[in-house]
């Protein structure tokens, strides 16, 4: 099933709701400042754009949701790759460093995990971040035993925006794509639910609505607490597992 529409209305069609699956930077919490950080004060430290630092614009357009073999070719396409592949590896140490004790789950993370496990559906974390990175912000947001499953971009065949990770992600849980739908924050994320034919779920944390619906998200919300989300969720409601 293919979801490129622009309307809400493809994700009442997931019932009986069976599996949600979530990006994790930007989407379970904001990390994209410590990225954009990171990624700013290193780059200014190797003279790129002559030394002029980056911005959020271009941290937005051209690095958030990309996978860093990718990141490492575009930002450095004269260096040799191991070499670009090193500064990836410094630059997400330094995230390491500035996200630890600082990252908070997005607004109403907690209420949806807990809507989510007491109706027994299942879950994956999917993400093109590092594995070491997806370990660390599941740990600081209290979230490693609620996923049993993370799919990380770099270990399969293609990342995003390939729909490679989240065809891996349903198969691992054995969740239909008909059933489920995404939580992403990135056009690269988006398109990469869209491809794997699964309803994607837009969050506005690090790019404007019209980047995420022209990317195929069938619904943008502003956080976990949308009004428009939480309508959605009472039409999907199955009943609780222990019910």
């Amino acid at each position: 099933m293919a979801w490129s529409s622009s309307s809400s209305a493809a994700l009442t069609k997931l019932a009986p709701l069976e599996a949600v699956l979530f990006d994790i930077d930007g989407t379970l919490c904001d990390s994209d400042p410590f990225h954009f950080l990171a990624f700013r004060e290193l780059l200014q430290q190797v003279g790129f754009n002559g030394g002029v630092p980056i911005t959020e614009e271009f941290y937005s357009a051209n690095i958030s949701g990309w996978h860093n073999d990718a990141l490492a070719g575009a930002l450095f396409p004269d260096l040799d790759h191991a070499e670009a592949m090193d500064f990836m590896d410094r630059k997400e140490a330094l995230f390491r460093k500035m996200a630890t004790g600082q990252l908070k789950g997005l607004d109403g993370l907690q209420d949806l995990c807990g809507w989510i496990e007491r109706r027994g559906l299942k879950r994956a974390a999917v993400t093109n971040a590092p594995r070491e990175n997806a370990e660390l912000v599941l740990s600081l947001l209290g979230l490693t035993s609620f996923f049993p499953v993370l799919v990380i971009g770099s270990e399969c065949e293609r990342a995003k925006p390939a729909p490679d990770p989240y065809l891996r992600a349903l198969q691992l849980i054995g969740a239909s794509p008909d059933h489920t739908f995404i939580f992403e924050d990135s056009s690269s994320g988006v398109r990469a639910g869209v491809a794997a034919g699964v309803a994607v779920v837009g969050l506005t944390t690090g790019n404007p609505e019209k980047v995420l619906m022209d990317a195929g998200a069938s619904l943008v919300v502003g956080d976990f607490r949308d009004p428009k989300l939480l309508a959605i969720l009472q039409q999907l409601d199955p009943a609780p597992a222990d019910n």
